[in-house]
């Protein structure tokens, strides 16, 4: 890991030089938003900062002090996945203090009304949401050529992005600072991580206050992503012993198209794609979503309403002309995935004075827990806690295990019940886990 580390040094003094250290370009406090009665009984504060060459590349963010102990409570730096997905949906559907008012809701309304998430992770922390990459919700380039990133790039410009906020909000240089993220930030978060101490290491200011990172449902490594769905699938009966072994079998352990074998292979495959494709692979146990119908899509929907509304983008302070049509995940091909795997990058953290809260749906087909817990045994940190159920008004919430080698220390748990990701399906169960995570209880 010593040629990665000096890498990423390099990299850090070619991008981010002492001197573009420099204030966030704008931000606003938000006093009431549309959909919500009343004023806001919370500190809701919305800009851009400015990163990348000239500071082409404007990160859109929220940001939701601690409703707590603002002054000591930690600082989540929040990502969405994708990647491409807005910081929104953390807000609205996952971890912030906002949820839609679903008893009033008429899901084909385009003026969804709110009320408060008494589950809010801002209940224990403050929180930036960031739009991230360039080009997801209302992040925005300045020319053609910035919206052109990668996960590297991408990954560089939120460290720039966190620099430059703390700057301008130099009474959060000293909370305990977490990076966390959920599905593909899971192939950013760490890299980030490695940003913030190798920056720390050679002085960069402000220093940061760095403890740990949180990761729910993490995409982690891509070549044991069609495995691990297999595999799933299997534990939950989705697929039969008979066609599991057989296309384990002719397939040669790849679940790829083998030539050697390709006849029964491709019939195999062709087999599980008919038991599969019909199952809703965000959350197993529900549904998919028709036409008409309540469901998570209705949510995503209901998001775009919102933030389409010129009132919302007034209120929010939304440049004018830098967005059009308002979508909850850009999925665009100016966007390149050149991060194979990041086991590499926790394998580093092993080596760091650093906590980890990894944490997985157990009915995600997406990124199956299964994925998850092999690429962490892989790490080699010795178990101290063994596999048991946690409890959540006495009932079980899901299963957690932790492992430490004294100086890096690592939580897993599954969240009974939810999917991908895990706060949108188990807000109460999310809370409570990672209240007890920053409180160093056992869960």
């Amino acid at each position: 890991m010593g040629n990665l580390i000096k890498i990423f040094i390099l990299q850090i003094l070619f991008f981010l030089p002492f001197t573009q250290i420099i204030q966030a370009a704008s931000y606003n406090i938000i006093k009431s938003i549309p959909g919500f009665p009343g004023i806001l009984p919370f500190h809701f504060e919305t800009g851009y900062v400015g990163v990348g060459e000239n500071e082409e590349v404007q990160l859109f963010y929220y940001f939701v002090k601690s409703e707590k102990d603002p002054e000591n409570d930690p600082l989540i730096l929040w990502l969405t996945g994708g990647p491409g997905c807005s910081g929104l949906s953390g807000v609205i559907l996952e971890v912030g203090p906002l949820i839609f008012n679903t008893s009033a809701c008429n899901w084909h309304s385009k003026a969804p009304t709110y009320q408060l998430n008494p589950f809010s992770w801002t209940k224990v922390a403050n929180i930036i949401f960031v739009d991230s990459p360039v080009g997801a919700g209302f992040s925005y380039a300045t020319n053609p050529k910035g919206y052109y990133t990668d996960d590297l790039l991408s990954s560089r410009h939120v460290h720039q992005f966190l620099r430059k906020w703390l700057v301008d909000h130099d009474g959060f240089i000293s909370n305990p600072l977490y990076v966390s993220g959920e599905s593909y930030c899971g192939m950013t978060v760490p890299i980030i991580v490695q940003e913030i101490i190798n920056g720390n290491k050679v002085g960069i200011q402000p220093i940061l206050n760095l403890q740990g990172y949180i990761l729910g449902n993490p995409t982690t490594w891509k070549e044991d992503s069609t495995k691990s769905r297999y595999d799933f699938a299997h534990r939950v009966s989705l697929l039969s012993d008979e066609l599991y072994a057989s296309t384990k079998a002719s397939c040669y352990g790849t679940y790829k198209d083998v030539i050697m074998d390709g006849i029964n292979c491709t019939q195999n495959l062709q087999a599980i794609s008919n038991n599969l494709d019909p199952v809703y692979t965000n959350h197993v146990l529900q549904p998919r979503c028709v036409s008409n119908q309540t469901c998570q899509s209705s949510m995503y929907q209901l998001l775009s309403y919102w933030a389409d509304d010129t009132q919302v983008r007034a209120v929010l302070h939304i440049q004018k002309g830098t967005k059009g049509p308002w979508v909850r995940c850009n999925y665009s091909t100016a966007y390149t995935k050149n991060v194979g795997s990041t086991i590499d990058y926790h394998q580093n953290f092993t080596q760091e004075h650093i906590r980890a809260l990894i944490f997985s749906g157990d009915q995600d087909m997406i990124v199956p827990y299964v994925s998850t817990l092999k690429w962490i045994e892989m790490l080699n940190v010795p178990i101290t806690e063994a596999w048991r159920p946690w409890f959540f008004n006495g009932q079980v919430a899901g299963y957690t295990t932790k492992y430490s080698n004294d100086i890096y220390n690592l939580t897993y748990a599954t969240v009974k019940g939810a999917g991908h990701t895990s706060p949108e399906y188990n807000r109460p169960e999310c809370f409570v886990m990672v209240k007890k995570w920053f409180e160093m209880h056992p869960l």
